[in-house]
């Protein structure tokens, strides 16, 4: 009995030393963010009720009876004072599900809520759900839009990989009750759609990634636009790419929209992910761009290259090599909150500012797309340095 209660003490310990645990920031040398030295988010975050049984009688060695494997990906929203991630929990069993953690200054003390969302199904029972972008919308409902995963039934006999996702809509007001809406219709395959925060000609907007299949982008030609008039039989009639991928970029084999844009003075303000391959496989970064204020849909400024990139322990994980975010927070003093996770691993968080961002975004130079534009531009700097001597 002794040895019991002294395990459970330690394991409830050990949880309360982590999240207590004071987070440093780690100012980017370039000025655009601060990274912060440890992660806001990992599988040991896990509510120990989640993983073990407390009873004796039934667990006498103490041992785990569900095991986590991974929290990332999580959509966030700042709601009555509290800054909160919805993240992708997976279990050691591959399934994934939405979890919600709170914090009161946003960047450290983040606790799970006592139990995971219960999210309703809609159609056939969903195999996986995962990476919720949460958008509080002109309408007042706070939605959530996540990707829905089932296998796919038109799969050759013994293939067990191939897969269908479609894009599954919920709506909440207080992230308690959940209501689900029918799934997102499209041609396509939908992984990455994101929710526009207001009306557009009095339609819903939508941010799309048409694929050709549920990995490969193939066709699929970007970040799509696309406006639907009735959000709970949503489905996409007309689609059109508003960003573009290119040959030898950041984002030549897939993009997409990472989480809501944020609307500013200058612009909507959006935060996306690139993929590229190279001789490890898939590396995921994350960049920005922004659209006119009163035309969502066009891209008027996008600096060239990545914003962020995975570095040091952020390149290890269960998929290395990547960064994803879809969730962020402005706070009331302009402040961002940048949620991104590593690896689909751990949640991190960096900060920056709304003014900076913009800074960056407007006059940072684009890609050119070939070598010549990067050597003129890296000179243009060099000339405008040496003017001002």
């Amino acid at each position: 009995m002794k040895d019991f209660k002294e395990k459970l003490k330690k394991i409830l310990d050990d949880q309360e030393q982590l999240i207590a645990r004071t987070n440093i920031p780690c100012v980017h040398p370039s000025g655009w963010y601060t990274r912060y030295k440890h992660p806001v988010l990992t599988a040991a975050h896990i509510p120990p009720e989640w993983r073990f049984d407390f009873n004796r009688d039934r667990n006498p060695y103490f041992l785990e009876r569900f095991g986590f494997n991974a929290v990332f990906n999580a959509g966030a929203i700042q709601l009555n004072g509290k800054y909160i991630m919805i993240a992708r929990v997976e279990g050691n069993d591959r399934k994934s599900f939405f979890a919600i953690a709170e914090s009161d200054n946003g960047v450290d003390g983040f606790r799970f809520r006592e139990r995971p969302v219960i999210m309703p199904e809609w159609g056939e029972p969903a195999t996986n759900v995962y990476d919720m972008r949460l958008t509080l919308h002109e309408d007042g409902w706070i939605y959530g839009v996540f990707c829905v995963e089932r296998k796919d039934p038109g799969a050759e006999p013994g293939d067990l990989s191939s897969a269908i996702a479609s894009a599954g809509i919920a709506r909440t007001k207080d992230l308690d009750n959940w209501e689900r809406l029918p799934d997102l219709i499209s041609r396509s395959q939908q992984r990455n759609v994101v929710l526009h925060p207001e009306f557009v000609d009095r339609k819903y907007a939508f941010y799309t990634r048409p694929q050709d299949g549920f990995i490969e982008a193939g066709n699929g030609g970007g970040i799509g636009w696309a406006l639907v008039s009735d959000i709970t039989n949503a489905e996409i009639v007309d689609e059109h790419i508003i960003n573009k991928r290119h040959y030898h970029t950041i984002k030549e084999v897939k993009n997409g929209e990472g989480p809501a844009p944020i609307r500013t003075g200058r612009g909507w303000l959006h935060l996306a992910h690139g993929v590229r391959a190279c001789a490890s496989g898939l590396r995921y970064v994350l960049y920005l761009y922004i659209t006119a204020l009163h035309e969502p849909w066009k891209v008027i400024a996008e600096p060239g290259g990545y914003f962020m990139a995975p570095v040091e322990e952020e390149r290890i994980g269960d998929v290395s090599n990547v960064l994803f975010c879809n969730g962020w927070i402005r706070g009331k003093d302009d402040t961002v909150y940048i949620y991104y996770a590593s690896s689909d691993s751990r949640m991190h968080v960096a900060t920056s500012s709304v003014e900076v961002l913009l800074d960056y975004c407007f006059n940072t130079p684009h890609d050119g797309l070939d070598s010549g534009s990067s050597v003129r531009s890296i000179n243009n700097i060099i000339d405008r340095n040496r003017e001002s001597r």
